[in-house]
């Protein structure tokens, strides 16, 4: 049976460094998480002019995973957990924060140099309560190593976690996660069987498509009932889209800057933590 659509949330412009915003369609006003789904930011096409300065400096997380969709452009991370790398245009990063770190994150040093056009999405994906002080880890995928599913002519989407139209994708998660993302030319219908009891999400980057018989435009997120399997969508532009679908993580979240915990004392903290020195340090 056809899945019910709960939600069409338009990303509204959030400014996340003096430079740079970026649309943000969850949380929204009207409706806050989808657990262990708690945060998307898309930053749309941006023209990086040869020379700029652009980065986000070090900064600490705990207990969740940010998880980056290089759509154009490149991107580097660097973490004080020793981690150190460079994602290009469909690449995916996935890094577990766990009991906390300091990252840094920007355009790669060579487009901000040359030049050129970055977009990405990343999403924020919870942990449940009994991996949140686990040691963190890092995981990326390149565009190759992310199996296409639902192939057909015009279609060029990739799942880089999760199993999902009969393949497995290379990221792994805490608790079942799958995530698909890409292209699909105008004109042409997908049917989708999702997970019953899944939450289930489908943002639209660029582009436009009816889903289930509900226009969705560009910037906008389709949060799906758990009930029932079917989904159908027709493109009628060019579109970029992102596929999330998770088994929910049914305990209490307690949100608040760059940490996602289960209680407010966690997150005090956290806060605390981190005013201590508590994450450690890295230079750049």
């Amino acid at each position: 049976m056809e899945k019910k659509i709960l939600h069409i949330l338009t990303g509204r412009d959030k400014q996340i460094t003096p430079e740079e915003t970026i649309k943000q369609p969850l949380p929204h006003q009207n409706f806050r998480f989808a657990n262990p789904f708690i945060v998307i930011h898309h930053l749309p096409p941006e023209e990086i002019k040869p020379g700029s300065q652009l980065r986000i400096h070090p900064h600490p997380h705990r207990g969740f995973s940010p998880v980056t969709f290089t759509l154009q452009g490149e991107g580097f991370h660097r973490d004080n957990a020793g981690h150190d790398n460079i994602v290009k245009a469909g690449d995916v990063q996935w890094m577990f924060a766990g009991k906390g770190l300091l990252h840094s994150e920007g355009p790669t040093p060579n487009l901000l140099k040359n030049g050129g056009v970055q977009e990405f999405i990343q999403i924020w994906v919870n942990a449940p309560a009994a991996h949140k002080w686990d040691a963190p880890f890092y995981q990326s995928a390149k565009k190759e190593e992310q199996p296409p599913v639902l192939v057909q002519p015009g279609v060029e989407l990739r799942l880089a976690s999760g199993s999902f139209d009969g393949k497995i994708g290379p990221l792994k998660s805490h608790t079942p996660v799958i995530s698909v993302v890409g292209t699909v030319k105008a004109d042409i219908n997908l049917s989708i069987k999702a997970n019953e009891g899944y939450w289930t999400l489908l943002y639209i980057a660029n582009g436009s498509a009816s889903v289930n018989g509900n226009d969705i435009d560009k910037y906008q997120l389709v949060v799906f009932d758990k009930a029932n399997t079917d989904i159908d969508i027709r493109t009628t532009a060019d579109t970029t889209l992102l596929f999330l679908s998770a088994q929910p993580i049914d305990e209490p979240i307690a949100a608040k800057d760059n940490f996602v915990m289960n209680t407010k004392e966690e997150i005090e903290q956290a806060m605390e933590d981190y005013k201590n020195g508590v994450f450690g340090a890295l230079s750049h």
